[in-house]
C-alpha cells in the first residue's frame, strides 16, 4: 500500500516483523512460504536499504512508577532551529524530535522519571532555549493508541 517498490512478500514479512519483531526466520518462513535462509536475505536487504532502520522494544513509560511523559511545541526563530535542535537531541529526556510545517515548529517528546524532573527539565532546558518564539507543553495522561512504525 505504503511501499510500491516492494513486493508482496517483502510486505508479508515486515508486516509480521512491524507485529513482532521477535519472530524467527524459520517462523517467517512458514508463514510466508519461504525458507529461513530466503527470509533472512529478504530481511537482511531491507537493512541494508535502510527500509528497517532498528529493532527495539517498546518501553510504556505509564506503566514505570512515576515517570512523566510530555509532548512540547516549539517556535523558534529561523536561525536558532538548528541550535535548539542539537541541544534537544544532546538532552536524555528527549525521546523524539520533529520538524513540522509551519515557522520553524519543532514538536519533541520526552520522559521524565517524575514530577520534579520534569519540572526541572521545562525551567533548565526547555526554558533557555536560545531563540524560542513559544514553547507549549502537554503532559500525556494516558495512551489510547500509539502505532508505532508504519503500518502496512
Amino acid at each position: 500500500m505504503f511501499l510500491d517498490g516492494l513486493n508482496e512478500l517483502d510486505q508479508k514479512i515486515l508486516s509480521l516483523l512491524i507485529e513482532n519483531a521477535r519472530l524467527s526466520y524459520s517462523e517467517i518462513g512458514e508463514r510466508v512460504g519461504l525458507s529461513r535462509v530466503a527470509v533472512k536475505a529478504r530481511i537482511q536487504g531491507m537493512e541494508e536499504s535502510g527500509i528497517i532502520e532498528e529493532y527495539t522494544a517498546v518501553v510504556n513509560p505509564q506503566k514505570i512508577s512515576g515517570a512523566v511523559s510530555c509532548y512540547f511545541d516549539i517556535e523558534t526563530r529561523p536561525e536558532a532551529l538548528e541550535e535548539v535542535s542539537e541541544q534537544l537531541c544532546a538532552n536524555e529526556a528527549v525521546t523524539q524530535i520533529y520538524r513540522m510545517t509551519g515557522n520553524c515548529r519543532l514538536h519533541v517528546h520526552a520522559v521524565a522519571a517524575g514530577q520534579e524532573e520534569m519540572e526541572r527539565l521545562i525551567r533548565e532546558e526547555m526554558d533557555r532555549l536560545p531563540g524560542v518564539i513559544r514553547l507549549e507543553s502537554h503532559v500525556i495522561l494516558s495512551r489510547i493508541k500509539d502505532v508505532k512504525g508504519l503500518r502496512l
